[in-house]
Formats: structure tokens, C-alpha cells, sequence
């Protein structure tokens, strides 16, 4: 087998995975290095294929019958065309790789004349655990294209809503023992994934994603607004005063302090373990007016738990 990059005249079920001929490529890499790296890409997916196609097939029963070394000789040749025909698909894995490759290599938006591959040959098996594979559920995830992933002008906006404020709530857990999910979801609610954020008269924001009131102890900025309040079930727009802070830690290290100090929220905070239980418990509160609290919140926090696993 070889790692030769493909041609334009050659099929895509040529493509072969050997790491051992890496030397070859990054050699033929210098002419085009784009081309070079795409190449490289769609080897390294072929490669992970194969080795996800072997690890589905090692699940199976043999049957012991029939089984000797032509029938494995032929289930292998099944499995590697299998994997070649898995290879190179639009919006797959390898082209998630090319991107990585040529952000790291520099040849992103410009023709490098030098090769990009320049040390690509010290890429080894080693090397390729960064690429896992779950034998059980045929997933696959990649240490090596997670920043690519990540990229913030790929996410949308409650994507990046929860990735920004992240680490401060996982702070205001610690502070407090409520999950992060469910004050980054409250936070979501409140703030409308920050898109509906309280501002200053002047336009600048508050940083209160959390809608807490300058009540007569609060001695801090205050931003003015016209918010809705429920009035005996009704939806009425009134003036009402909020609390500003310098920065959105500040907002979340001052939320949990309410949450944990205030004898308000007492029962909000030991029913904090499901999202359901913390949100009835700040309904139950009075923290908002809204009759509806409780299923609007348990619902965002639910959303803000998968926006989790995938981008933080």
C-alpha cells in the first residue's frame, strides 16, 4: 500500500493508507501545497476509517463454519473499500483536517511555495490517537480538529453565548453547588442569550444577564429600563431599576451570592440537582412575575446542557 497523493485522474477508491510513505508526499507537496495538504487530509481520514470499519467489524459474531483465510482475506478487502468509499465526503472529516493542517502550516488564503508538509513526517501512530474512535457507538471525535470546530464564527449565537460565559458559571458553582447549566441557562432566560441584555441610558451594557432589581440595599450602578411585569396574571410595561456591574463576572459572582446568601432562595438552591426542581424553586420564590417561569426556564437549561457538551 502507499500514501501517494491521488490525482485528478485517479479515483477516490484508489486511495490507500500507509503512514510509511508521508516522505513521498511531502516531497510532491512543494508543487501545490494545498493540494498537498488536501491529500494528506483524505489519508489520514482513509486511515480512520479503516480503523473504524475494523473496530465495528470485531462487534460481529463469526460464525466458525465457514470462516479461513479466504473468506477473512476477502472481508478485509470488503472493509477497506468500504472505507475508501467513507472517504473524502463533502463536509467529513477530512475537511475539517485540511483546515486544521493549513491554519497550523500557514498556507491558509495564500500559495506557500515552500512545502507545508515540512515536518509532517514525524507523524506517526503515536500521533494518531489524537483520533478516537468509540468502537460501541461508532462515533468519533478529534483532539486535532477541535479548535477548527470551535471556531466562534461557526457557532451560533447561543452557542457562543454559552462558551463566553463558561467559566464564570462554572465559578458561581463552585460558589454556590448549583450546576453551571442551570445559571447559564437562567442567565440565557433572562437575557434573552444575550441578545436582549439591560442597558445604561448611554447604550453601554449592564452586564446583568440575570434581570436582578436595585432594590433599597443595592448601593452599586443602576441601569433604568421598561421591562414587563405580570400583575395579577396580567402583562403590563413598567419602569423599573436594575443592577449594573463592571463586567459579567461580576453579574455572576453577585447573582450566586444572592442565590446562596439570600434566605429567599434557600430552597431554590437545595433543589438545585435538576433543572426542573431549581427552576419551580425560583418561580416559587417570586424571583420572576412571569406565570410561566418555571417551563421556560426548565426548557432553556435543557438547551444550554447539549450547547455544553459541544462547545466548551
Amino acid at each position: 500500500m502507499s500514501l501517494n497523493p491521488s490525482s485528478n485522474n485517479r479515483p477516490t477508491n484508489g486511495l490507500t493508507l500507509d503512514l510509511r510513505s508521508l516522505d513521498s508526499l511531502k516531497a510532491t507537496s512543494g508543487k501545490d501545497a494545498k493540494a498537498g495538504i488536501k491529500d494528506t487530509a483524505k489519508q489520514l481520514e482513509g486511515l480512520f476509517m479503516q480503523e473504524l470499519v475494523k473496530s465495528m467489524r470485531s462487534t460481529t459474531m463469526n460464525s466458525g463454519m465457514m470462516d479461513n483465510s479466504a473468506t477473512e482475506m476477502g472481508t478485509n478487502m470488503l472493509d477497506t473499500q468500504l472505507a475508501n468509499q467513507m472517504t473524502g465526503l463533502p463536509g467529513g472529516l477530512s475537511d475539517l483536517i485540511t483546515k486544521q493542517l493549513e491554519r497550523q502550516l500557514g498556507v491558509a488564503g495564500k500559495d506557500a511555495k515552500a512545502s507545508p508538509l515540512k515536518g509532517l513526517g514525524d507523524m506517526s501512530m503515536s500521533r494518531m490517537s489524537d483520533y478516537q474512535t468509540d468502537s460501541t457507538t461508532g462515533s468519533t471525535s478529534s483532539t486535532g480538529t477541535a479548535d477548527a470546530a470551535k471556531d466562534d464564527k461557526h457557532l451560533s449565537a447561543s452557542e457562543k453565548f454559552v462558551r463566553k460565559h463558561a467559566s464564570a458559571a462554572q465559578a458561581a458553582e463552585q460558589a454556590t453547588g448549583i450546576p453551571a447549566s442551570n445559571i447559564l441557562g437562567q442567565a440565557a432566560l433572562e437575557s434573552g442569550w444575550g441578545k436582549h441584555e439591560i442597558r445604561m441610558k448611554d447604550g453601554t451594557p449592564s452586564h446583568n444577564l440575570f434581570g436582578i432589581k436595585a432594590t433599597s440595599n443595592w448601593t452599586g450602578k443602576v441601569a433604568e429600563v421598561t421591562t414587563t411585569e405580570y400583575i395579577g396574571g396580567v402583562a403590563r410595561k413598567v419602569t423599573a431599576k436594575f443592577r449594573a456591574y463592571d463586567s459579567y463576572e461580576e453579574a455572576f459572582k453577585d447573582h450566586a451570592k444572592l442565590l446562596s446568601q439570600s434566605p429567599r432562595y434557600s430552597q431554590t438552591v437545595a433543589q438545585a440537582d435538576t433543572a426542573k426542581g431549581f427552576a419551580k424553586g425560583l418561580q416559587k420564590a417570586g424571583y420572576a412575575t412571569d406565570p410561566a417561569y418555571a417551563d421556560k426556564l426548565t426548557k432553556v437549561i435543557n438547551t444550554t446542557l447539549r450547547l455544553q457538551k459541544t462547545v466548551t
